[in-house]
């Protein structure tokens, strides 16, 4: 039996055909980036539906948690709070993003299950979908962000392009981790409490509560904490400290693996994640 023949009766595709659909569906994508935007919008004001202050409540809530964390933690180690308080508040902030963008990513093609099966929408419009709607709860934190920087006096010091490119890293590395999670997630629906309990793990292993000083002889674990990397790119721009360039070269190569390893899986399975949900 020749390989035309085999394909033909079995409907098995080449590695490089499937790779190349997984292309044509990014690049598919790219082109309803406004309908991503426009399901992350819906999604945010569908949640507050109804309530006075709206979206706002993110703010208030994130707000509340960082005063009653920052004065508590300040006051057990005997902190400045003028450099503890901003200290905190952008680790909160920032590692929520990143939470946010990973944890929903579990449920990236199960909420989009009818779509998906009645549509034929780019996959990754979904993706983009998580993104965007964590990018829109960050934009309600910045009032947060940019009120302690102005209140403490931060933002003299403050390098706002090198945080930005932070930023950037943080989303790239965030986004194929999201991707990954709501493939296995697909498949396995014990995945997203897996996901959900390592991240909750990982925020008392980062340093966003606590001081990286602290940890004393054991700081070579920190080197090995891809979190404590993401954070760090964005929280030391604003508040005047300099990131050292092991950090980036770790987010650069998680970038290009994570992203590379992610994509082949997501073309291999592409097909089957409809008939998983």
């Amino acid at each position: 039996m020749d390989s035309a023949t085999h394909m033909l009766r079995t409907g098995r595709r080449g590695a490089l055909f499937q790779l190349q659909m997984a292309l044509r569906d990014l690049q598919n994508s790219f082109a309803r980036i406004g309908l991503a935007w426009s399901l992350a919008t819906h999604d945010v004001g569908s949640r507050y539906r109804g309530s006075v202050l709206g979206p706002f409540w993110i703010t208030l809530s994130m707000g509340l948690m960082v005063l009653g964390i920052g004065f508590l933690y300040a006051s057990l180690f005997n902190l400045a709070l003028d450099q503890f308080l901003p200290y905190v508040a952008l680790g909160i902030v920032f590692f929520g993003v990143m939470t946010g963008i990973i944890n929903e990513g579990c449920d990236t093609f199960m909420h989009a299950a009818s779509m998906l099966s009645q549509t034929s929408l780019p996959m990754f419009t979904f993706v983009w979908r998580v993104v965007f709607r964590n990018l829109i709860n960050l934009a309600h934190h910045l009032v947060i962000v940019v009120g302690m920087l102005a209140f403490y006096g931060q933002w003299k010091v403050a390098n706002v392009p090198l945080a930005l490119l932070g930023i950037f890293l943080m989303l790239l590395n965030a986004s194929w981790a999201s991707l990954l999670a709501g493939i296995a997630s697909a498949r396995f629906r014990d995945i997203p409490q897996i996901v959900i309990s390592v991240m909750q793990f990982a925020i008392f292993m980062t340093p966003v509560f606590w001081l990286p000083d602290r940890f004393g002889k054991h700081q070579v674990f920190l080197d090995f904490n891809p979190f404590y990397h993401l954070l760090q790119s964005v929280r030391a721009p604003l508040l005047g400290q300099t990131v050292s360039g092991h950090s980036y070269v770790v987010l650069v190569t998680m970038a290009v693996v994570g992203w590379l390893v992610t994509f082949l899986v997501f073309a291999r399975t592409r097909r089957r994640i409809v008939h998983y949900l």
